[in-house]
């Protein structure tokens, strides 16, 4: 089974064929008026969105097909105790295809393990978004047209910003791309993700405490809002939140060509006059989210029965139930039955990352 948990289940080849075919649905929506025709979408959002379950809603919809599902898990079973599992393998007898967003991270992977049909990881916790980056991608394409030979600035919350950290992941897969790190000490990207991502391949990065002194260098500038709901310190949060505001007189300097990129919801770190200038493309990016999604749903559906597409869930040198997640979010925390899941960190030999999450273990 095909599953979409982490932007890495997707080869970059098959990431490319999703933005070939969004491109195509963009051109001739016409042919794929009815392609989920009798198809069954489940839309499981167990945290708020707007954006990304309407987006699913709605590609579903232009392709013929139905949904179904809840935007409010205390509206389902979940209000008595159901577990993740039992929900998927409920909702498998319902749907063909599933997309999930939760606030417990690892949700997404747990619910692939229990499911027979294709599960779509709509966002869990901090940890990925991999629709996001199908979008931004897409965003990208078609805005700059080229993956190749960027220089992308990732500014705000970089620690939880689960929008940046994929994005990340599936840019390290092109030639001449290099990463400028915007952000405050206590948002600054995780350790693991710069050893992991960056240095195993060979992706150049910089951290800077200022838009200012890197704007002039930026073909892409993504930026991210401080996230209050991953914060457990109210006044750590108060600390950062006004960190970087993007308005017109920051943008003096940047390139004509270079293109603002939000995964969206703004709060106030985009001030509304830059909403006008041609490279503000964030609203541009939610149509082409809609779009993505659209090919991705075709894609998985295609895939779903094909033996070498199967998506690797859990790691061939994973180790069970012999070490704890010390992410008080993770599902192998916050749910019962749920085997704990560990593979050795490659940034720090001798220790352990979270499978569902990408934590260390307690020591």
């Amino acid at each position: 089974m095909k599953h979409l948990i982490d932007p890495t289940d997707l080869t970059k080849e098959e990431t490319e064929e999703i933005i070939d075919l969004a491109l195509d649905i963009i051109d001739h929506p016409e042919n794929y008026a009815e392609a989920c025709k009798g198809k069954k979408l489940a839309t499981l959002f167990y945290e708020p969105s707007t954006r990304t379950r309407l987006s699913f809603t709605a590609a579903m919809m232009e392709l013929g097909g139905n949904v179904l599902g809840f935007s409010d898990a205390q509206n389902s079973s979940v209000s008595k105790g159901e577990t993740c599992a039992d929900t998927t393998k409920v909702i498998n007898c319902f749907a063909d295809i599933i997309a999930m967003r939760h606030f417990e991270e690892g949700a997404a992977l747990v619910s692939a393990m229990n499911s027979r049909i294709p599960v779509i990881n709509a966002g869990d916790g901090s940890h990925a978004h991999p629709t996001q980056t199908l979008t931004d991608l897409l965003t990208i394409k078609r805005e700059i047209g080229r993956f190749d030979n960027l220089t992308i600035g990732f500014c705000g919350d970089l620690k939880f910003g689960r929008t940046v950290h994929s994005l990340i992941k599936a840019l390290s897969r092109y030639e001449g791309v290099k990463v400028v790190l915007i952000a405050p000490e206590q948002l600054r990207l995780p350790d693991y993700m710069k050893k992991e991502v960056c240095d195993v391949n060979g992706i150049p990065y910089k951290e800077v405490t200022t838009l200012e002194e890197v704007m002039p260098e930026l073909d892409v500038l993504y930026m991210t809002r401080v996230q209050k709901e991953r914060f457990f310190d109210e006044d750590e949060f108060d600390r950062v939140k006004d960190c970087f505001i993007l308005d017109s007189e920051k943008l003096s300097t940047a390139k004509p060509g270079m293109r603002i990129l939000h995964p969206l919801p703004r709060v106030n770190e985009i001030t509304v006059d830059v909403d006008a200038d041609p490279r503000a493309a964030y609203f541009r990016q939610v149509e082409n989210g809609k779009n993505v999604r659209k090919a991705l749903i075709l894609k998985l559906l295609e895939w779903a029965d094909k033996k070498d597409r199967e998506t690797t869930l859990v790691p061939a040198d994973a180790v069970r139930n012999q070490h704890v997640c010390r992410n008080p979010r993770c599902i192998s925390n916050m749910e019962v039955n749920v085997d704990s899941l560990f593979r050795p960190a490659t940034d720090h030999p001798g220790e352990w990352r979270c499978v569902y999450c990408e934590s260390k273990a307690k020591n």
